[in-house]
């Protein structure tokens, strides 16, 4: 079962949708799924009815303000977006869909908007998965979004991500690529955040993520307050849920059995 819905913030609509059935039936609390920088719910295909099914807990994804279907906007995003997304948006959800507790899963920059939703919110989060997550800037990840930036400047490309995000998707590559590679930014990290986590954590990363190397899920695990288990999947990039689907499948239902 899937519905769709819209939730009200004070900046627009988000456009959220749900797989499975029920809020927090038993103890099985919702999983709440951020999306990486250039990201939506569409983008995330079937992973999130699969993930569904696997752990037997209704999955909720949305899409940000400016992405997907959601409502755009025209600021640039400030240093702090990613605390700045876990703390303004997660009671929203939670008020407007009808759950308290949940568990957190990001992929890429979404895995850092899931520690601080963690972090922030540490009463409601039973659980936190970082897939890709990046905890800091690293010069992997700068020179691949260089390479990305360069390829999206090739003629047409940018229409790849107009079919997921429509008028919006100057903004999306925009906010993606000048947040990461401003000067600004440069010495960003979640070290703070991270020493706040006290939920059990899920760390998956691919062996050959181009955007980040597996220092990140190694500091990660290191620094949060609660238990953490580090999973790294070999032959395997930056989008597992999609590369390797069942293995992060297994992985996730085991953890949070």
């Amino acid at each position: 079962m899937t519905t769709e819905t819209w939730i009200e913030i004070q900046q627009g609509r988000l456009f959220a949708k749900c797989w499975g059935t029920g809020i927090e039936t038993g103890a099985r609390a919702p999983i709440l799924l951020f999306h990486d920088s250039l990201g939506s719910v569409q983008l995330w295909r079937d992973f999130p009815r699969h993930l569904a099914h696997a752990t037997s807990r209704q999955v909720i994804a949305y899409d940000r303000l400016g992405f997907g279907k959601s409502d755009p906007r025209s600021d640039r995003l400030t240093l702090d977006f990613i605390q700045e997304e876990a703390k303004a948006i997660i009671p929203a959800l939670q008020d407007q869909l009808g759950f308290d507790r949940f568990v957190a899963f990001g992929h890429s920059v979404g895995g850092g908007m899931a520690i601080a939703a963690a972090s922030s919110h540490p009463a409601s989060c039973q659980a936190l998965v970082t897939e890709s997550g990046q905890a800091f800037v690293e010069d992997r990840t700068l020179e691949g979004i260089r390479e990305a930036k360069r390829a999206f400047a090739m003629p047409g490309q940018i229409d790849r991500l107009k079919k997921y995000h429509g008028d919006k998707a100057e903004w999306v590559l925009n906010a993606w690529t000048e947040t990461w590679l401003s000067p600004q930014f440069a010495d960003w990290s979640l070290d703070a955040e991270l020493s706040a986590v006290l939920c059990p954590v899920l760390a998956i990363h691919g062996d050959k993520d181009e955007f980040g190397s597996i220092e990140h899920p190694r500091r990660i695990a290191a620094a949060v307050a609660g238990p953490a288990t580090v999973e790294i999947l070999a032959d395997c990039g930056h989008v597992p849920h999609r590369e390797k689907e069942n293995d992060v499948l297994d992985k996730v239902a085991a953890f949070l059995s």
